[in-house]
This record gives structure tokens, C-alpha cells and sequence, in this order.
């Protein structure tokens, strides 16, 4: 398992220069690492063991039982319901007709298989904003956070580059915009997406548990057992001694739900909360694109030593591309380098105005 770990360790180290922010972090580091790290734990023999075993009655070998139950996938039945030991063996499990309703359980096959799918889709955004944004914060931050004096001849480059490109950056911050929607769409799809997976169940699992909990036994049925059953059957056709067609109705417990029940109670909430955080980031980027004196002040918080009227006319003279990348490179310098940045970008606006 630890090998298997292995290929999150290199989400797990910081980034020497920053690209983007916390929110979209927790979408292409922390989400990923999650389903990454989760994928393996279902996959894992040592915490739950073989994950199917069923009963035969010894008319089939136990082996051939269990993988036939395994590819062809387990059953309930959920209108049958009754007092627990005496009317029904576990909820869903009785004698059946075939005027009953089954309820065929295949997700649990594919469960690891769809959590490395949705760790992928949430590294998408990611990679695109990484290929997009070509390096240039790491350009124009290699040489801001040397030395005393060893950084000058960079800021004048720096300078010069935001005063010769003034007004071009607005594709720039486009794309990183769009990577955020692509974050938003992608969290809430995945929410639909999972629902339908779990036939319908996902969407309310969460909130259910915690109803579940909060009640006296027997009062409400436990939606863990109804998603994730722990024993379900499995029916196995075989010729007889006779040559004759038997049908074997046999009990399975699938141990491996135990873990995925668990799983899906913890996506609810993190996969909530994280499509509720990247929302409301949607509005702060809107009310950012709009608003020229949010700009101001999100700048003037990263220029605090800094005069008020220089901030002023940083954000009153560039667009919101300029405004994007200048705040994007104050998120990876000293604050004093900012500042004096800042002063000589002004400077650089006065002198250009006057010539």
C-alpha cells in the first residue's frame, strides 16, 4: 500500500512559486490526494480482506461462489423489510419470488476504478492553467527575492515588462478565470455524477447517516446498509447430478462495503463543502472583475507600506489582466521588494504620461 502511496508524494510538496490560490489548491492537491489515497485503501487486502465471500451450502465450491457473485454482482430486496433475526436475516435479505423487486448492487466493482477517474478530472483544470500560464510568474519572481541590492537590475526588467505590456494581460487572466469555473463545474458535475452512480442515493447519503445517528434504534432504517449493503444474495445456475438445471440462491457478505460506506459518507461533506467554498469564490472573482476599488484594496493589502495614492493609480490606470498577474507576483515576493516595485511603477506611469 505504501508503494502504491508513492505516486501522491509529489502533490504533496510546495510549490516553490505560486500560480494560483487556496481554493483551487484544494481541487488539484487536496481532492486529489484524497480520491488518490482512497482508490488504494479500497484496493487494499490488509484492511478489509477478500472483499466478497459467499455461502453455498457446499454445492459449489466456495472460490467459483465467490467470483461468479463478484462479476455478476449481488442483490436485495428493498420492499422487504420485518423485525430483524426473526422476519429477515439483514435488511433486504429474505426469501424472494418473482414477482419481486430486486435491487442489483454493481457499483462496489468499480468503486476504485471511478474514484482514480474523478481524481483525474479534478487535476484537469490544473494542468491546463499550468500549460497556459508558461512560466511567467517564475520569470519575472526569479531574481525579487535575493538580496538586498541584488535585486534591482530584475525590477527595473520587471518594470519595464508591466509598462511595455500594459494592457495586454487581460488573455492571461481569462484563462486562469476560466480554469476556476472549469474547478466549480467540474466539483458540482462530480456531485451529479456520483449520484447517478449510486442510483440516486448520493445526493441526500450524507444528511440521511447523520439522521440515522441522531435517532433511537429501530426508529429509521440505516441508509449505509441500504446503499452499502452488508449482506446481499446471489443466485448461481449449475447442473445437478442429474443433468438437470439447479438454481443455488446463496448469501454473499460484502466486507468491502464496510470501507465504502465510509467513503461516501466523507465525500458528502467534502465534496459539499468544497463545491459551497468554490461558489462563493465565484462571486469574490465577479465582484473583482467588476469592482475597481476591491482591486485597490486587495492590492493595498499586499502594499501596506506603500502610499495609498500609488495603489490608486495601479488600479485606476491597468485593466484587470494587468492588475491579475502584478497581484498573482505580489503573492511570491517580500512585501518591502513589492512596495518599492510598486513606487517604480508609478514612476515609470508619471514619466510615460509626461513624455
Amino acid at each position: 500500500m505504501l508503494k502504491a502511496l508513492e505516486s501522491v508524494k509529489g502533490l504533496l510538496k510546495l510549490d516553490a512559486v505560486t500560480i494560483d490560490n487556496n481554493i483551487f489548491r484544494l481541487h488539484y492537491k487536496a481532492t486529489v490526494i484524497i480520491l488518490i489515497t482512497l482508490s488504494v485503501v479500497v484496493t487494499s487486502k490488509q484492511f478489509i480482506g477478500d472483499p466478497i465471500h459467499c455461502m453455498g451450502g457446499g454445492a459449489v465450491p466456495e472460490m467459483v461462489m465467490n467470483s461468479f457473485c463478484w462479476i455478476n454482482s449481488t442483490f436485495t430486496l428493498p420492499e422487504r423489510g420485518g423485525r430483524l433475526g426473526q422476519d429477515v436475516i439483514q435488511p433486504g435479505v429474505a426469501g424472494h419470488t418473482d414477482r419481486d423487486e430486486l435491487k442489483y448492487h454493481r457499483y462496489y466493482q468499480w468503486v476504485c476504478f471511478v474514484l482514480l477517474f474523478q481524481a483525474v478530472l479534478f487535476y484537469v483544470p490544473r494542468s491546463l492553467w499550468k500549460r497556459w500560464e508558461g512560466g511567467r510568474i517564475e520569470m519575472l519572481v526569479q531574481e525579487l527575492n535575493k538580496p538586498e541590492g541584488a535585486q534591482e537590475d530584475h525590477q527595473k526588467v520587471v518594470v519595464d515588462f508591466f509598462t511595455t505590456n500594459m494592457h495586454q494581460q487581460n488573455i492571461y487572466a481569462l484563462r486562469f478565470f476560466m480554469c476556476e469555473i472549469l474547478n466549480f463545474v467540474n466539483v458540482v458535475g462530480q456531485i451529479y455524477f456520483m449520484d447517478m452512480f449510486l442510483d440516486g442515493e448520493f445526493s441526500t447519503y450524507g444528511s440521511d447517516v447523520v439522521k440515522f445517528t441522531m435517532m433511537e434504534p429501530g426508529e429509521r432504517s440505516d441508509p449505509m446498509s441500504r446503499v452499502f449493503p452488508i449482506v446481499t444474495k446471489c443466485t448461481f445456475h449449475y447442473f445437478g447430478a442429474s443433468g438437470s438445471a439447479q438454481t443455488l440462491d446463496g448469501l454473499c457478505v460484502l466486507s468491502l462495503n464496510i470501507v465504502n460506506e465510509k467513503i461516501y459518507v466523507f465525500l458528502w461533506f467534502w465534496f459539499g463543502l468544497l463545491s459551497i467554498s468554490t461558489g462563493l469564490m465565484m462571486l469574490y472573482r465577479i465582484n473583482v472583475i467588476v469592482f475597481t476599488k476591491m482591486r485597490m484594496y486587495l492590492l493595498r493589502s499586499r502594499a501596506r507600506l506603500g502610499p495609498l495614492e500609488d495603489i490608486k493609480t495601479i488600479a485606476m490606470k491597468y485593466e484587470i489582466g494587468d492588475w491579475f498577474l502584478l497581484y498573482q507576483l505580489s503573492r511570491n515576493v517580500n512585501p518591502l521588494v513589492f512596495n518599492a516595485l510598486i513606487s517604480d511603477l508609478v514612476k515609470k506611469l508619471h514619466g510615460k504620461e509626461h513624455v
